[in-house]
């Protein structure tokens, strides 16, 4: 009974996305790059909810290994005979190598993690604001590294001539390879520890739990998930420096609150449910025909209404749209211990 009920927490964070990708398939390709966008952000935001959910500490700081994993990925995958052109000033290694689309995104995934290890080390022995104030600085430091150090990367231009070969099919099995990190983390024993940590600081340190390597194990595979998400991201689409900064921290937070802070089935929810709602205010915001009507919002419209949303859940449900909960079948389970 107790596989069947873990089996249905991680049937429904994959049936939701395969169910968006399934719907992708069916759109047109100027309406599919929505689906894939979403799918990205479901990578994102179940990278920060391995962290945040289970520590239960708020980091601004995990689109850092987002934008680091892009800038690896980017790198290397920009062909080899162009870098002189396009990233003139590049370290030698960087300069001289040119790797394939599944190693750029291994190598994302790797330096994400490493990075994320190198600052967890100090900054896990924080909580509170204290914590959030410290990696908001780590976001701050990596944007400024990345806009004005050309020998790693593109600087204040935006990465071109990257393959595009991030398209619905990759962005869904990486999506699910993220999920499934996720899930078997959060029920594994230092998973169920950490939670046990964020419940009850002084209990867990009784019983020998170290939260400060908890906390640290969390951050560091949250940081390789969110690095494999940034390679993904820049064989999307062109970006720059400002693309994975303040606005990705603060649209993956909304989602990460929205659907529910400590769930991965709220995770999952609040991704792809303020992703919709993104998308058709994007449009909105250039002109879109509804019922007749054409409707032409004011730019940064979206922002605002997503920003009220998480506000209006914040108040009327803080548990968010999924209360905080995994999906589960309680009736079921209880209806069978009756009968038995």
């Amino acid at each position: 009974m107790r596989a069947s009920l873990r089996l249905v927490e991680l049937a429904g964070p994959v049936g939701l996305v395969l169910l968006a990708a399934l719907v992708g398939t069916t759109v047109s390709r100027s309406n599919e790059i929505y689906f894939i966008n979403a799918l990205l952000a479901v990578s994102i935001v179940v990278a920060l909810y391995t962290f945040i959910g289970n520590s239960g500490v708020l980091s601004f700081g995990h689109i850092s290994f987002v934008a680091v994993g892009a800038w690896t990925a980017g790198v290397l995958s920009v062909p080899q005979d162009e870098k002189p052109a396009l990233m003139p000033y590049l370290f030698g290694f960087l300069r001289d190598t040119t790797v394939g689309n599944v190693e750029s995104l291994a190598l994302a995934a790797l330096v994400g993690g490493v990075f994320a290890l190198l600052v967890g080390l100090p900054l896990m022995r924080l909580s509170g604001l204290a914590a959030g104030i410290a990696t908001f600085a780590v976001l701050e430091i990596t944007n400024n590294v990345l806009r004005y150090w050309e020998k790693i990367g593109p600087g204040l231009t935006t990465f071109s001539s990257v393959p595009e070969t991030t398209d619905l099919l990759q962005a869904t099995v990486a999506a699910l390879v993220v999920i499934g990190a996720a899930f078997a983390y959060q029920r594994s024993r230092y998973g169920r520890q950490l939670r046990a940590a964020r419940e009850d600081p002084a209990a867990a340190r009784a019983v020998g739990i170290s939260i400060y390597r908890q906390r640290l194990g969390a951050f560091v595979l949250s940081g390789a998930l969110a690095g494999l998400a940034g390679g993904l991201y820049v064989h999307f689409l062109p970006i720059n420096a400002d693309v994975v900064y303040l606005d990705l921290t603060f649209i993956t937070l909304a989602m990460l609150v929205i659907g529910g802070i400590t769930s991965l089935w709220g995770a999952v929810v609040g991704a792809l449910a303020v992703s919709a709602l993104d998308s058709v205010l994007a449009n909105a915001e250039n002109g879109i025909d509804l019922f007749g009507t054409t409707v032409d919002l004011r730019p940064g419209t979206r922002i605002v209404v997503v920003s009220a949303l998480m506000a209006l859940v914040l108040i009327l449900r803080p548990g968010g749209l999924t209360g905080g909960r995994e999906l589960s079948l309680p009736r079921l389970g209880r209806s069978r211990g009756v009968e038995g």
